[in-house]
C-alpha cells in the first residue's frame, strides 16, 4: 500500500477491521516512514486523549476508587483520613491569658498553705522517730523544704520589687521625668549588695564568704596543671 494512498483515505482514524487485510510488512514499512506517533494518531484516532480528558465514573458509590496501575503506590498511603489533634502549650499560647503574679499568687494560695502543713507533720515525725537513719532521712526532707520556702519567698520579694520600681518609673513618667531602666548586671549589683546586707543583719556575712572562698579556691585548683 503507498503512503500517501494510506493517509489520504485514512486522515481521521482507521478501522482495525481494514488493517487486517493490510500485510504485516506493508504496516511495519509504513509506520518506519511516517513515523511511529503519526501512524498511532492516522490508525488509532485520538480516543486515548479523550479517555484521559473525561473523568472516571463509578457505576456505584460503594465500589472503591479504581487507581491507575501505571502511578506508583506511596509508601505511606491514607487509607482513612485522621484528623491531626494539634497540641497547645498554655505557658506560650495566648488564649490562656496574662500572667499577673499577683492573682496567681491568690488564686493559688492554698498550695503554700499545704506546703506549710506538711512542714509541721514532718517536724511532728522528726520528734516522734527514734531510728537514727529515719531521723536523718526526716532532717534531710526538713531541711530540703525550709530551703525551698525560703528560695521562694526570696523571689516573691523580689518580684515586688521590681513592681514597685515599675510603679515608681510609671508615676515619674506621668508626670513628665524621662523614665530610668535597669540593666541585667545593674540589678544583679543591687541584688547581690541587698544580699550581703541582709547577711550582714543576720550574722551570717562571714560563713557566707567562707563557703564562698572555698568554692572558688576548689575552681582555680582544677585549672591549675599538674
Amino acid at each position: 500500500m503507498d503512503k500517501q494512498v494510506f493517509l489520504k483515505t485514512h486522515s481521521s482514524s482507521v478501522d482495525l477491521s481494514e488493517l487486517s487485510t493490510v500485510p504485516f510488512e506493508d504496516i511495519i514499512r509504513l509506520q518506519n516512514k511516517v513515523g511511529t506517533k503519526a501512524y498511532n494518531t492516522i490508525a488509532y484516532g485520538t480516543t486515548k486523549n479523550k479517555q484521559s480528558a473525561e473523568p472516571v465514573k463509578r457505576l456505584s458509590k460503594h465500589r472503591p476508587d479504581e487507581i491507575s496501575a501505571k502511578k506508583p503506590v506511596p509508601f505511606l498511603r491514607k487509607v482513612v483520613p485522621v484528623t491531626k489533634t494539634a497540641s497547645r502549650d498554655p505557658r506560650f499560647d495566648d488564649l490562656s491569658g496574662e500572667f499577673r503574679p499577683d492573682v496567681f499568687k491568690q488564686t493559688y494560695k492554698f498550695v503554700s498553705e499545704i506546703r506549710q502543713q506538711e512542714t509541721q507533720m514532718v517536724k511532728k515525725k522528726l520528734k516522734k522517730v527514734k531510728s537514727d537513719a529515719k531521723r536523718e532521712e526526716l532532717k534531710s526532707l526538713l531541711k530540703r523544704m525550709e530551703n525551698q520556702e525560703r528560695a521562694r519567698q526570696r523571689l516573691e520579694q523580689q518580684r515586688e520589687k521590681e513592681l514597685e520600681f515599675k510603679r515608681k518609673q510609671r508615676e515619674l513618667a506621668v508626670q513628665g521625668h524621662q523614665p530610668f531602666y535597669l540593666k541585667k548586671s545593674d540589678k544583679k549589683k543591687l541584688e547581690l549588695a541587698e544580699k550581703y546586707s541582709e547577711l550582714k543583719k543576720s550574722g551570717k556575712l562571714e560563713n557566707f564568704l567562707s563557703k564562698k572562698r572555698k568554692r572558688n579556691a576548689i575552681k582555680d585548683r582544677r585549672k591549675l596543671p599538674y
